[in-house]
């Protein structure tokens, strides 16, 4: 008789598979809302980077707005004030400064 009940216990458990059904979805949802997007904007960035050329507005992580007057591969010089240049890690500059956009305080 406990063979007939452990039998029909064991036909309704579920698959062992199912118990990792939550584990895949959380994973799926991480790489579509966070990951994904992370990479789409570090090759943004990377092809920002990249494109640097002289005479372009950039502005660095740490918050210095200047012009580039120097670029290779590795390092950007950039110019801050009219004699006051500073050599900087291209991959420090977080953005560049689109022509004809007025500052925040003008």
């Amino acid at each position: 008789m406990l063979d007939l009940l452990a039998a029909a216990g064991a036909a309704d458990a579920p698959p062992g598979w199912i118990n990792w059904l939550p584990i895949i979805g959380m994973v799926v949802i991480f790489w579509f809302l966070i990951i994904r997007p992370q990479m789409k904007r570090q090759k943004e960035h990377q092809a920002k980077v990249a494109g640097l050329k002289k005479g372009d507005q950039v502005v660095t992580q740490g918050g210095l707005v200047g012009k580039v007057m120097k670029v290779d591969d590795t390092y950007a010089e950039i110019e801050l004030a009219k004699d006051v240049r500073v050599k900087a890690v291209k991959h420090t500059i977080a953005d560049l400064i689109e022509p004809g956009g007025k500052p925040a305080n003008d």
